[in-house]
């Protein structure tokens, strides 16, 4: 009646429709049902281009990736007349109003829809009824990461996509163009990925209480930069290796200096390995790269028990030399270098050694040679330091033991063996 036609104008609850959604016949449907609700699933296509892989991360195990979502299917009830037959497009405004499928990511941490400087939402809806509903989102998932061949390792990632509340009989998810649903920007680059392949799949899940969905996967395989890890793990831990071989060639009874390499190249390996381990997850299994270091600490360690078993030979040795020496005139006989142990100075041969159970100290000896005249400068001490530039070299090979000549070339020929079958095994 006029009456009521008139109650309504009247009636500032009530908001009129916009044109748009007058035109689309909003207001005469319930679109809290899917689309042909009763009838067949309704196939919802999707397509997928990857704008960014954000970042890897090893310890949290998963990935972040910036995309581009599209949702395409056909809703008749959304059609409208058109003389051009043209579209027409909205923003996420109208989203809330009508029935969109529930797509979501399975294994994601956390995902949000970027909002500036409004919501990167568009729907586009044809004449026949077709919808094109795209997205632009970011989304953190798992990725379950396999480091036994770290950091010589690659990794293959997957981001899932499934209906949360229409199963199989519902709704029918699948890649709209088939394998080229699925592109990506050209120039997506990590800092230490090399990013070898993307690929589309698709598949089903099984839920005891809620039955089968359709999911689709976006697959990516990365393979890990090498050259970043050779410099800061494998390097290194070279150069420690080679520098506790220097040991082997100082002489035998330098006791400070070889105890003072081996403990520092010990040292060193520690840290390498704990800054390793560190920006690592803690698994239970061995990884590649604590094979090598391992090793190579192991290598570092013999060097420092190398030098123990010389230095107690060399004083097994010194111990039965001085046995059999005896005692002359009350006291002992001693060698070079006993002497030099006991006084501090350095004696070329056992004659020019003082016999005396105290001798005088060097220090003593040396300010009464320089109070001599000029006339004693040939003495025995100043001859002896005058050759003793021309007999280092037979010295330290006389000072040497035989367990450092063998471990000059064991130790460098049974490394390079073990990092020829480390490299072969792992590359």
């Amino acid at each position: 009646s006029k009456r009521e036609i008139k109650m309504r104008k009247l009636d500032s609850t009530k908001v009129r429709p916009l044109k748009s959604e007058q035109l689309l016949h909003i207001e005469e449907h319930d679109f809290a049902l899917r689309p042909g609700f009763g009838g067949s699933p309704i196939p919802v296509g999707i397509d997928v281009q990857v704008e960014s892989i954000d970042s890897i991360s090893e310890v949290d195990m998963d990935f972040t990736m910036t995309l581009y979502l599209r949702h395409y299917w056909k809703d008749e009830r959304l059609s409208f007349r058109s003389n051009k037959n043209k579209s027409m497009t909205f923003d996420g405004r109208l989203i809330k109003k009508i029935w969109v499928p529930d797509v979501f990511f399975v294994h994601s941490k956390r995902s949000f829809i970027h909002d500036t400087t409004v919501e990167n939402i568009m729907l586009r809806v044809y004449p026949d009824g077709n919808v094109l509903f795209s997205l632009r989102i970011t989304v953190s998932a798992m990725c379950f990461m396999d480091f036994s061949r770290f950091p010589l390792d690659t990794q293959n990632c997957s981001l899932e996509l499934e209906s949360y509340a229409y199963n199989e009989d519902d709704l029918m998810l699948y890649w709209k163009h088939g394998n080229k649903s699925l592109s990506t920007d050209e120039h997506i680059s990590l800092s230490q990925f090399f990013i070898e392949e993307f690929s589309a799949s698709s598949g089903l899940a099984f839920y005891s209480s809620t039955g089968w969905y359709n999911r689709l996967f976006i697959n990516f395989a990365l393979r890990r930069h090498i050259f970043f890890f050779v410099l800061q793990s494998y390097f290194p831990a070279m150069l420690m290796v080679m520098l506790s071989w220097v040991s082997f060639w100082i002489d035998r009874r330098a006791v400070p200096a070889r105890v003072s390499l081996g403990i520092t190249t010990v040292l060193t390996m520690s840290t390498i390995m704990t800054g390793v381990s560190a920006s690592m997850p803690q698994v239970s299994y061995i990884k590649a790269v604590d094979v090598y270091l391992w090793i190579s600490f192991l290598f570092v360690f013999l060097s420092v028990i190398e030098y123990a078993a010389v230095n107690y030979l060399t004083t097994i040795e010194e111990r039965k030399q001085l046995k059999k020496r005896g005692k002359a005139s009350g006291m002992y006989s001693m060698d070079a270098v006993q002497a030099m142990a006991f006084d501090g100075c350095y004696h070329d041969t056992d004659e020019d050694m003082d016999l005396s159970p105290f001798p005088e100290p060097c220090e003593e000896n040396e300010t009464r040679a320089s109070q001599t005249n000029i006339s004693n400068a040939d003495t025995p001490r100043l001859k002896r330091k005058r050759s003793l530039k021309g007999n280092v070299g037979r010295i330290i090979l006389q000072n040497n033991h035989v367990i450092d000549t063998y471990s000059r070339i064991i130790f460098p020929s049974v490394y390079i063996v073990f990092n020829f079958f480390y490299w072969g095994l792992y590359i």
